[in-house]
């Protein structure tokens, strides 16, 4: 009796067992190599000058966390005045006359740049583009008949399924590692152009500008960036879509740079709080926080406090979907946008802008008195002096000088903050601000349009009993 009980158990468990086998990457990695690049670049050091160690640049502290760029650092502190500084990255040919994809941050300031490739062969590299928006390079090297990578379709992938990577971490050549796809569209703080493919592929420095592969062996992503405390690989790594990648390197080719679509509007996201003062059944979309004067977004008429839902007959989920689709989307084009105001769905037509180079954000603030106790707080009329240190060209709008308990301290407010709506009628004076808070229903929560160092954000504040 055990011993069928065994046969079994073993027929069960060995039936389980091969159909979860895991992939076969020798072929793979076979036929993929032979275009994957080793690549370094020189940059001569300025003397006198703060250097940072490679790969080590931090985001905001209140990001709480790093996000690290990798150059290929290969440790030290950069040594003497006179040494040049070099770093290691990866790329991969996407055309036999010798074009070669990497990233940006691998190639940005270097004096020389030198593409090993898997015949040993080392030629110097041009840099014939760069885009630091997208973190993508385009490189040429003077040769012929060179093996190419297969180009895959980034939108036909699925969370879970095997990929792998092949680099130079640390500088060991053609290095290959798997994973599976963690998550798509992932939006980072560093980037908001990038739909990133997130994966749990072993990402290390020098592997940065690597291609990433399907289980067919087609690139479906350039290896950019991993998230870590430590500043080593904790299994969070961040690919370039290939279809991003290469309409970048469409534009350098046939222009010299990478224009992007732009709508001129500053945006958030629309929280549970924020979603139930607008009369929404669930947060979605992207709330539009400012419109910048004579933008797309300002001619078509999209106003403060509109939720945009739709962008070209694409459903806006979540704040940071809106700038990569918007990105994408040619110059000079004609799109549909769905807002919600006011409760209701509204349909506006625009013309799409260009991105500009530098985009302007940011203002500093101070304070003054008046008071209004339900809301525990105290506000009063900006001076001309501070609409002008704000950069406030409308008129009205109040400024927070002190916070008790209550209300607006449990909604965010901050001493400096400039109220300049509630409920998306616009504050003329602390008069008309107390007037507003007056006649709003107890329970109701509500709207505030704040105007704060960083820019404009909507809080969601609840009227108390």
């Amino acid at each position: 009796m055990y011993r069928y009980l065994g046969m079994i158990v073993l027929a069960l468990f060995g039936g389980f067992t091969s159909a979860r086998d895991l992939p076969d990457f020798t072929k793979l990695v076979e036929e993929a190599s032979p275009a994957v690049v080793n690549i370094s670049t020189s940059q001569k050091a300025k003397k006198h000058a703060l250097r940072v160690p490679q790969g080590k640049e931090r985001l905001p502290d209140e990001l709480g966390d790093l996000f690290r760029h990798f150059f290929g650092d290969q440790g030290g502190d950069g040594g003497d005045d006179d040494n040049d500084a070099q770093s290691l990255g990866s790329g991969f040919v996407i055309s036999p006359d010798g074009y070669i994809l990497t990233n940006h941050h691998v190639v940005k300031r270097a004096d020389e740049v030198v593409v090993r490739l898997s015949d040993r062969r080392e030629m110097s590299a041009k840099v014939v583009g760069s885009d630091p928006r997208s973190d993508i390079a385009l490189l040429k090297i003077e040769a012929k008949d060179l093996p190419i990578v297969r180009m895959g379709d980034p939108s036909k992938l699925k969370v879970g399924e095997w990929v792998l990577a092949i680099g130079s971490p640390f500088g060991f050549d053609h290095s290959a590692t798997a994973g599976i796809v963690s998550a798509l569209g992932r939006s980072l703080p560093s980037e908001n152009y990038v739909p990133f493919i997130q994966t749990d592929v072993a990402i290390n420095p020098g592997n940065s500008g690597g291609p990433l592969f399907n289980l067919a062996g087609e690139v479906i992503g350039v290896n950019s960036q991993i998230y870590s405390r430590t500043g080593g690989f904790m299994g969070l790594s961040f690919a370039i879509p290939m279809d991003v990648a290469m309409d970048v390197v469409d534009q350098i080719k046939g222009k010299g740079y990478v224009s992007r679509g732009w709508l001129g509007v500053l945006i958030q996201d629309v929280t549970r709080e924020l979603a139930e003062s607008f009369g929404m059944e669930r947060p979605e979309g992207a709330l539009v926080a400012k419109v910048l004067p004579a933008s797309p977004a300002g001619v078509a008429g999209i106003e403060v406090g509109d939720v945009i839902l739709e962008f070209n007959g694409k459903r806006v989920t979540q704040s940071a979907a809106l700038p990569p689709i918007v990105g994408r989307t040619p110059v000079g084009s004609s799109v549909e946008v769905k807002v919600l105001r006011g409760g209701k769905q509204k349909s506006l037509s625009l013309k799409i802008g260009e991105l500009p180079n530098e985009e302007e954000q940011a203002q500093n603030s101070p304070p003054d008195a008046s008071k209004e106790n339900r809301l525990a707080l105290v506000v009063t009329d900006l001076t001309d002096e501070q609409r002008s240190e704000l950069n406030l060209k409308e008129g009205g709008g109040v400024i927070v000088k002190s916070l008790g308990d209550g209300p607006a301290r449990k909604a965010g407010l901050r001493t400096g903050d400039v109220i300049l709506a509630v409920n998306n009628a616009k504050i003329q004076n602390a008069t008309h601000f107390r007037n507003l808070i007056k006649d709003l229903l107890p329970g109701k929560t509500v709207p505030l349009l704040i105007q704060r160092a960083n820019g404009p954000i909507f809080l969601a504040i609840k009227i108390p009993e």
